[in-house]
């Protein structure tokens, strides 16, 4: 862990339900919103409507990635391997039932007092770990048994079919916002940051970005995480997230986050 960085959060377990067995998943999906009502291939059921269970995604989201970059390498997940990993990631676990054994599992040391995604203990059964879309279209029933889902998406799949742009200017985003960045010299490439706005373990009144920078040759890469202020004077001019960049696709948010088109 660098110097300096404290870790303030409380070890505080969520409370474990003891509540009867949950319907099989067949019937559960009978009973959910099957409408797209964005057209964007993100049924309403997984749409977050409640301003709590958004805030809690937030909050989830950026914590998991942040934690990531104070954890030793040989202590992260093997899974984090380049910046689409660190999303799926954050994002699964953002969305899991933290359970007692749940932080051991995920490798953490410590578990923040957040409150759950409500909406997910009811509705993630349904999909089975499959959440990221992976095939155009709007949503059709028929998706949540014929691949159009999977637990695996690259950069280029999670920026195309599991977010809406927000803006190309940086003063848009709000924490759990993503950053995408698509760079086209000898073949086209896609990069994506976290924005985290302030950091959950360094109370110094910036505002951050976490990332990976995925592999390059025999180098497995590295976490990194900086200010907005030196991202916006980053030494490669291509990574800066500037409206003058062309490279810079702009400030996206998750689907899931965007319910009825109200965000």
């Amino acid at each position: 862990m660098p110097a300096g960085a404290v870790l303030t959060l409380a070890l505080i377990w969520p409370r474990v339900s003891h509540s009867p067995a949950p319907p099989p998943p067949r019937i559960l999906a009978a009973k959910l919103d099957l409408r797209d009502s964005l057209e964007d291939g993100t049924p309403d059921f997984m749409r977050l409507d409640s301003p709590a269970d958004r805030d809690a995604f937030r909050h989830w989201f950026t914590w998991l990635a942040e934690a990531q970059y104070f954890q030793p390498p040989a202590e992260r997940p093997a899974e984090i391997g380049d910046c689409a990993a660190l999303l799926r990631y954050a994002y699964r676990e953002t969305l899991r039932v933290h359970h007692p054994g749940w932080a051991a599992d995920a490798r953490l040391p410590v578990v923040p007092a957040f409150e759950p995604v409500t909406k997910y203990e009811r509705v993630g059964r349904v999909l089975s770990g499959n959440l990221f879309r992976v095939r155009s279209g709007s949503f059709r029933p028929s998706d949540l048994n014929d691949g159009a889902f999977a637990q695996f998406a690259d950069a280029k799949t999670l920026w195309r079919l599991n977010c809406h742009r927000i803006s190309r200017r940086l003063d848009a985003a709000r924490p759990g916002d993503l950053l995408f960045f698509r760079r086209e010299r000898n073949e086209e490439t896609f990069h994506s940051m976290i924005y985290l706005g302030p950091s959950h373990f360094t109370r110094d009144g910036q505002r951050y970005v976490v990332y990976h920078t995925g592999p390059e040759g025999d180098d497995p890469g590295e976490m990194r995480r900086f200010t907005v202020e030196e991202m916006l004077r980053f030494p490669r001019a291509e990574w800066r997230p500037l409206e003058s960049n062309g490279s810079f696709l702009g400030v996206y948010r998750w689907n899931i986050l965007c319910p009825g088109g109200t965000e």
